[in-house]
């Protein structure tokens, strides 16, 4: 949040002697400001989650608020302990940046007041407009960071140092949801640069990495699209961001719903890294190792005995079976893979296969 909003809207409560909230076009909270103890659930919902609740973005919505270039009344609807509301567009070049609120449940504040509050707006609006094309403009200039093309990373390299927007080392986050969810820079701090490239919404983050990717999982979670998180870091400058975006990407591919994976906990699985899906496919499986795949109890059986280094004992225990039935379904196995489970090399051909390929996409998917 820009220190000038935050002025902006005290500006706007004691003009209009209300409570003033100044949220973006997509409801999330900039900037707020009290004016005697006044609230409703509304307001405080707004306040402590930092943006309003879809029904709420609804409901105001249908008084058409997204098209009004001017104040907009909001009645209250005692039903929901919400108080009537006066909005005012936050607008610049005709287009709807944000609105901002003021709680005025007794309507006071008059025409000619909220005429007066107009300037405020607009002003409000130029910073919106200019921080979002600040904020295009940076995202693009990420997203150059990531072309295959060595002397297009090099140009947004040197074009992001000075403009003094990137400071390393750096981290560098990939979140992944199923669907192209958006991601609203405006939440995360401000030193956080973002774009979406190849699908992946990337993130170049300076300092306190943990809080702003659990920040940014928030927001698209809201959206109730789950999402998986890779981290790479440190990147240690930014012509290593390209390296570092293709090792989060393959954490980020190998987490599950709601996990965050940093390159460095990978293992074997970096070799994701190394090499396409059907070269790897070709070097880790073989027709054994095909037919085991078939038997999901057996996979999971050897699976878990190879995770826990043969330990008879314990893949019993974890696997909640009888000792003998663990041997029976081991010799099952050999059979079916014509591989041996005392030799060596044997049972990293087989570590590799079922490590590698559930993550592997598959043909004809």
């Amino acid at each position: 949040m820009a220190p000038d909003l935050q002025e902006i809207v005290e500006q706007a409560a004691d003009l209009l002697r209300a409570p003033a909230t100044l949220e973006d076009r997509d409801f999330h909270l900039v900037a707020y400001a009290a004016h005697g103890d006044t609230i409703d659930p509304v307001r405080t919902a707004s306040i402590l989650h930092r943006r309003a609740t879809e029904a709420v973005r609804a409901r105001f919505e249908r008084h058409g608020i997204a098209r009004a270039t001017g104040p907009v009344r909001i009645p209250a609807d005692t039903s929901l302990g919400q108080l009537g509301r006066l909005c005012l567009p936050v607008r610049w070049n005709n287009v709807t940046y944000g609105y901002l609120w003021l709680l005025d449940d007794q309507e006071r504040i008059t025409d000619t007041q909220a005429t007066e509050a107009i300037p405020l707006c607009e002003r409000a609006g130029l910073l919106m407009a200019r921080q979002a094309r600040e904020r295009d403009d940076l995202g693009y200039k990420v997203a150059d960071l990531l072309s295959t093309h060595p002397d297009v990373r090099t140009q947004a390299a040197d074009d992001l140092t000075d403009a003094g927007a990137a400071d390393p080392p750096l981290t560098v986050a990939v979140l992944r949801t199923p669907s192209h969810e958006p991601l609203n820079p405006w939440l995360l701090p401000h030193s956080v640069l973002t774009t979406v490239w190849q699908r992946d919404h990337v993130l170049l983050i300076p300092a306190n990495a943990p809080a702003t990717i659990a920040r940014a999982r928030r927001l698209l979670e809201e959206r109730n699209a789950p999402v998986q998180a890779g981290v790479y870091t440190p990147c240690p400058t930014l012509d290593d961001v390209h390296e570092g975006w293709l090792r989060a990407r393959v954490a980020a591919r190998t987490a599950a719903p709601g996990e965050t994976r940093d390159w460095t906990s990978l293992g074997v699985l970096r070799l994701l890294r190394t090499a396409g899906d059907e070269a790897l496919a070709q070097t880790t499986q073989t027709r054994g190792t095909d037919r085991l795949l078939k038997h999901k109890d057996l996979a999971e059986t050897a699976r878990t005995y190879l995770d826990l280094a043969g330990n008879v004992q314990q893949t019993a225990k974890t696997l909640n079976i009888h000792r003998q039935t663990l041997y029976h379904r081991l010799r099952r196995i050999e059979d079916l893979t014509s591989l041996t489970l005392t030799n060596g090399q044997d049972r990293l051909t087989l570590h590799l296969a079922l490590t590698l390929t559930p993550h592997l996409k598959q043909e004809g998917t």
